[in-house]
């Protein structure tokens, strides 16, 4: 028998420690990856609030408080720190920051950082 627990709180301690080494090292980026939109935010998407982090997207399953104050709720309304309401439509996003943005808007900015043309726009 004491083999047997010798062995099992090595299997243990060796599961634990996989376990915490796997959570804790940071994914590497790839390319591909890092060509996508990987801005954290919530965003109301065919009438159901989402969430982006670290470019995933997956439903709001809580509220959400940005670093401003603002607080997105699951059913699409947002409250700024001030009291004032608004509810989100299909497209909108809030910012981890706070700021209100669309969708299309943030392909647009995604694409001009990228494509190196932004020193060709009219002012």
């Amino acid at each position: 028998m004491n083999k047997f627990t010798y062995l099992l709180s090595a299997l243990l301690v060796t599961a634990l420690s996989t376990a915490a080494t796997a959570q804790t090292a940071p994914k590497a980026k790839t390319a591909k990856s890092m060509g996508k939109m990987s801005k954290d935010c919530c965003m109301m998407k065919d009438g159901k609030m989402m969430m982006m982090k670290g470019g995933k997207m997956m439903p709001m399953t809580g509220n959400m408080t940005m670093s401003d104050g603002t607080m997105c709720m699951t059913d699409g309304t947002c409250m700024k720190k001030d009291g004032t309401k608004m509810t989100m439509t299909n497209g909108q996003c809030m910012m981890k920051d706070g700021k209100m943005t669309t969708m299309d808007e943030m392909k647009k900015d995604a694409k001009m950082k990228h494509s190196g043309k932004m020193g060709n726009m009219k002012m």
